[in-house]
């Protein structure tokens, strides 16, 4: 939505009354401080407060970055780690997360979502709204905002209480039991297509009064996620090919709109708030917190600075291809181990700060002892050798000082349904005509990237041509892995995959680096962090045992 609706969010608040944890499961009551009519008002014909109230609920949106304490999500994925060694994005994977200390708790704001949209959706028809159809849109906006919120619940505690439209009070029976997973699921497919027609289409967002409202588009690639989700391993052990099917054609009816495209650069898709490429977005006021929480911490200098909190695993950076597309094991790839991070993939250097690279105008020291890796002296540093350079605006590379900065956090983009796309229609038959679809938004993907039609016979950019249904599976992780980095995909797809038990559980990597008396740099993978993945409880969040207690009815997940 408009960056000026975004940035009253918090002036907001004042309508709403914080609910009290200790005595009522947060779906039952969250009380107006101002009558309600002055919410929805029967004389206001522009709708402003309704309009407002409906803007907060955005608020509550995955706003990704380092949402969680410091951390982004994906430190607890084969991806990352914190960069602080107490950080409690490590209970993912060192055992310590539980009902009694949950982390990426998002009970709470869904729920309220959920609520919000709800009395809004109940409330919304006495205001004389004076421009044709925009209630509609309205209300539209709020069903697909509550089905988001659904969605976000299901993939971390898989059924929840589904609370329909009814807006709770102090006297209704709020001992609700879990729908199941089943129930969850029809219930944001039928949304999805119940809004799909009738949400405000996407060609209509040219004014940035209503630019980044959600709309048909977010529906179907809702849709598509979900029910990706839901045919991937986890939820479909016995490969029911008809759930890969049902993806694939969701991800190809956003595709059939014809309203979005790759963006032209990598980089225009995160730092410029109008692109072909986004469906859905999290707006973020303008300024440059991304860099300062992120940047090394070698920089140190007044609006240049950085907290570095996020140290890239060398697992990750090892899966970045050459710039030719050959994957670093493979003997033609010209990937040499002294020199390892020159002629990869060009993602890698707008994802990866790493030694030697140019950050405000210096070389990036995470070279023991060097500005940014200086050792015993400081707590918080890479504890990989690495620093997170994704999302970060690239004038940056040259400026000597940081200044504000746009910064999309991508819910929905075009990158991703094409991936959905490719994966799903890889699963959902084995044969030569799905294997070339699937190759072929691939290809797109690598070509916008920066990676070159290769010549040697039977590749192209860097991919085999013919690949059997096990190869292109793992060419599409693969892809995913690298294009998604840090977009809160990772931390979830090796859970959907049901391989977090494999990569979550051994060790995670660094590299240590040595600068030579000659000035030349000496590499070794090393040791970063030992992580371990309960199989038997860990691929469900625990739901808080806040929540448990306070409702009889509401059971625990397994293993919690």
């Amino acid at each position: 939505m408009n960056i000026k609706i975004k940035e009253i969010v918090g002036a907001l608040a004042i309508l709403i009354v914080g609910f009290s944890a200790c005595k009522k499961p947060l779906y039952e009551t969250e009380p107006i401080t101002q009558d309600i009519s002055y919410i929805f008002d029967k004389t206001d014909s522009l709708g402003v407060q309704a309009k407002a109230f409906l803007a907060d609920i955005y608020s509550y949106l995955p706003n990704g970055y380092n949402r969680i304490g410091n951390d982004v999500l994906d430190a607890a994925s084969d991806d990352a780690i914190s960069s602080s060694p107490s950080s409690t994005i490590e209970y993912f994977v060192n055992g310590r997360i539980s009902a009694v200390t949950p982390v990426d708790n998002s009970w709470d704001n869904n729920y309220r979502t959920i609520r919000k949209a709800n009395i809004f959706l109940a409330n919304i028809d006495v205001v004389p709204l004076n421009q044709k159809g925009l209630k509609v849109y309205l209300k539209a906006e709020a069903r697909i905002l509550r089905a988001i919120a659904y969605f976000e619940l299901i993939k971390r505690f898989g059924g929840v209480p589904l609370i329909g439209d009814k807006v709770l009070g102090i006297d209704d029976d709020i001992q609700l039991s879990r729908n199941t997973y089943a129930e969850c699921l029809k219930y944001v497919v039928d949304e999805c297509d119940a809004l799909k027609t009738i949400a405000r289409p996407d060609n209509t967002l040219a004014s940035d009064e209503d630019f980044g409202r959600v709309t048909q588009g977010v529906a179907l690639a809702l849709k598509a996620r979900i029910l990706l989700y839901d045919a991937s391993p986890l939820n479909n052990p016995n490969n029911d090919l008809a759930k890969w099917a049902a993806a694939a054609q969701a991800a190809k009816d956003v595709m059939n709109l014809n309203v979005f495209s790759l963006a032209s650069a990598y980089t225009t898709v995160f730092n410029t708030r109008k692109n072909s490429e986004i469906i859905l977005a999290y707006q973020r006021a303008v300024n440059f917190d991304v860099e300062t929480r992120n940047a090394p911490i070698g920089y140190t200098a007044t609006n240049a600075s950085g907290s570095g909190y996020t140290s890239p695993t060398q697992e990750l950076v090892d899966a970045f291809d050459m710039s030719n597309g050959r994957a670093i094991t493979d003997p033609a790839s010209g990937y040499n181990p002294a020199d390892p991070y020159t002629g990869r993939d060009p993602r890698f250097a707008l994802t990866i700060l790493h030694n030697n690279a140019k950050w405000l105008n210096r070389a990036v020291q995470t070279y023991d002892g060097g500005l940014d890796k200086p050792g015993s002296t400081v707590n918080v540093q890479t504890r990989t050798g690495y620093y997170m350079r994704k999302f970060m605006n690239e004038s940056f590379v040259t400026a000597t000082v940081y200044s504000n900065q746009t910064h999309n956090f991508p819910i929905f983009r075009y990158a991703e349904i094409l991936l959905n796309y490719a994966e799903a229609i890889n699963e959902s038959a084995d044969n030569a005509v799905n294997r070339t679809e699937a190759f072929n938004q691939l290809k797109a993907l690598r070509l916008r990237a920066g990676i070159p039609v290769g010549t040697t016979a039977g590749y192209q950019h860097g991919l085999k041509t013919t690949m059997t249904q096990a190869e292109m599976r793992e060419a599409i992780r693969h892809e995913r892995r690298v294009e998604m980095a840090f977009e809160e995909q990772r931390f979830w797809d090796i859970r959907r995959w049901k391989i977090a038990q494999t990569v979550l559980n051994g060790t995670l990597h660094g590299m240590q680096i040595i600068k030579n008396a000659n000035g030349t740099f000496s590499y070794t993978p090393y040791n970063a962090l030992n992580v371990t993945f309960d199989a038997a409880k860990m691929y469900l969040y625990p739901i808080a045992a806040s929540e448990v207690n306070k409702n009889r009815n509401l059971k625990q997940n397994p293993g919690w």
